[in-house]
């Protein structure tokens, strides 16, 4: 079992663009000092830890993942002073507050892209990876295919061009150099010194680049991972390092090394597969990739998640899988971005209260960290509308009022317009309602969340299938220490009724998020009937 320097192997993650959640001072812009008004709220729901979007100065070309100043606060969300007094707040309500890491690049309106730019032999200069020609490195792959024809850009004032591996405004930093290395974890001691207890290390397999590879997951790029944990380890114990690689289980399980580089990894190929599930009402993609998925070493731990602040990436599926979901799941152009579908939880599942819970019951009981999106426990949803990505970052919807209880600001001067789609508006989704009503999406989420931090199991404890009559019912136990847990999920949307086999017979049988009274046959045999879409998490209390 965990010491607390392990909180996050059974911690609910919560992630929160800033920007979106509560405006303090009237401005159309959420605020660190908003998001500390709401912190009772994310401790009634159950949050253990924040993820917070990037906050650093930028010229937001990329939603502050291009980042001019890593020392400095977008004017907008407050001041370090603001960031400090939330974390404060945060910990007095047992909180803990991550924050996004860009190491892999910069905005090109950072100041050591403009002097590196200005001058070949300013110090600079080496902080990027600068090249005479465009044709190095042609084995890596481009990553964002909708906007980038190569990932070199020339730039007139430097004389050459320059590498990135996402926008042509965010230039790649160059790891070769020992200066960088130096400078990042500068970065990373100014922000734990404030306080945050770790970070979100975003697109890491592609720091460093070698000729005649993909210019991923390179062991160099491993090393330097490594003496961050090192440097974590030694100076900050207890805070974490998630790290955000799009790639197949078993490519991420080397960023956990053994034990000594991440302590949690996304696990992206999941909740594709979890998609296609529900949609084809067959258990056996969710089966197929966690078979897949290869055992972590000690303190490590998968984080699990239905949705977040990007399109739902489709980068792990075949060409005919992908296409397939766009017709399913994106059957508009509006809602296809890069390689994946830009729509939140609720609007993919139809605003379907029981197949979403079913995609909850799912997230919370299978193996791995939970995030949950913010807006995603009520059923909030989108403005394909919008630009890029930010048809999902709209404001979080408090209540059904004029300004969604979001900001005293005209909506007009808001960043971003509220959700108008029929179904979704404000007056029909929104916190203060589902809070009032006990069957409501929020409740049957908060429930699950309470039930999980009751069950260390569900952190800790082993995944077993059981078979069953139907492809659409998804029967596992999980187990630990003495403890039991039977996990069945239906994803079907007509009846199933099935018989499950038990090893002996137990003591007891509670079900602890139905209420029903379940018992065995006289053969150990335990007679199953649930409704479409429907799930049912027993305990069960075996003899000693």
């Amino acid at each position: 079992m965990p010491d607390d320097r392990q909180w996050y192997i059974n911690a609910i993650f919560y992630e929160v663009y800033v920007r979106a959640f509560y405006d303090s001072n009237g401005d159309g812009d959420g605020d660190l000092a908003g998001l500390r008004l709401k912190l009772d709220y994310l401790k009634e729901l159950g949050v253990d830890c924040l993820w917070l979007l990037p906050f650093y100065h930028s010229p937001l070309k990329d939603d502050g993942y291009d980042i001019s100043d890593y020392y400095q606060i977008l004017a907008e969300y407050g001041t370090i002073e603001d960031l400090q007094a939330l974390i404060a707040a945060a910990h007095q309500r047992g909180i803990r507050v991550i924050t996004d890491l860009v190491m892999n690049h910069t905005s090109d309106q950072h100041p050591w892209f403009q002097a590196a730019r200005l001058d070949r032999q300013s110090s600079y200069r080496d902080f990027y990876v600068w090249s005479d020609t465009d044709q190095k490195y042609r084995d890596a792959r481009i990553i964002f295919l909708d906007t980038e024809a190569s990932n070199w850009t020339w730039d007139e004032l430097a004389g050459q061009y320059f590498w990135h591996r996402f926008f042509a405004s965010q230039p790649d930093l160059n790891f070769d150099n020992p200066r960088v290395q130096r400078a990042i974890l500068d970065v990373v001691k100014f922000w734990l010194d404030l306080g945050v207890d770790g970070f979100r290390a975003d697109a890491v397999p592609y720091l460093f680049e070698r000729e005649g590879t993909s210019c991923e997951n390179l062991p160099e790029t491993h090393a330097f991972l490594k003496e961050v944990r090192r440097y974590v380890d030694e100076n900050y114990p207890g805070r974490v390092l998630l790290c955000e690689a799009n790639q197949w289980p078993e490519d991420v399980l080397p960023y956990f090394g053994q034990g000594d580089e991440f302590h949690l990894a996304f696990h992206f190929p999941l909740m594709p597969r979890l998609f296609m599930a529900l949609r084809q009402q067959d258990a056996g993609q969710v089966r197929w990739i966690l078979d897949r998925t290869p055992p972590l070493p000690d303190g490590c731990q998968w984080c699990t998640f239905l949705r977040n602040h990007d399109e739902l990436t489709l980068e792990m599926v075949t060409e005919a899988e992908r296409q397939w979901m766009w017709e399913q799941y994106a059957p508009e152009a509006r809602m296809r971005l890069n390689q994946g579908i830009r729509r939140r939880l609720a609007s993919l599942l139809d605003h379907d209260q029981a197949l979403i819970e079913l995609a909850f019951s799912l997230l919370f009981s299978l193996p791995g960290a939970p995030v949950i999106y913010y807006g995603d426990e009520i059923g909030m949803g989108d403005n394909i509308w919008l630009d890029d990505r930010n048809g999902v970052r709209t404001p979080m919807q408090w209540d059904g009022s004029p300004n969604v209880g979001f900001s005293t600001a005209q909506a007009p001067d808001w960043y971003a317009p509220p959700v108008s789609a029929a179904g979704y508006s404000p007056e029909q989704v929104n916190v203060a309602a589902q809070r009032a009503h006990p069957d409501s999406l929020w409740h049957r989420v908060r429930r699950m969340i309470v039930v999980r931090k009751e069950l260390p199991v569900l952190g800790w404890g082993s995944l077993s299938w059981i078979e069953t009559s139907s492809p659409a019912v998804a029967a596992y136990w999980r187990g630990i220490e003495g403890q039991r847990l039977l996990v069945v999920n239906n994803f079907s949307r007509a009846e199933q009724e099935f018989t499950l086999p038990f090893p002996e017979t137990p003591v007891r049988l509670e079900d602890l998020l139905g209420g029903r009274q379940v018992s065995l046959t006289g053969g150990n045999e335990l007679n199953i009937t649930l409704g479409p879409c429907q799930y049912l998490w027993l305990k069960v209390d075996l003899p000693r």
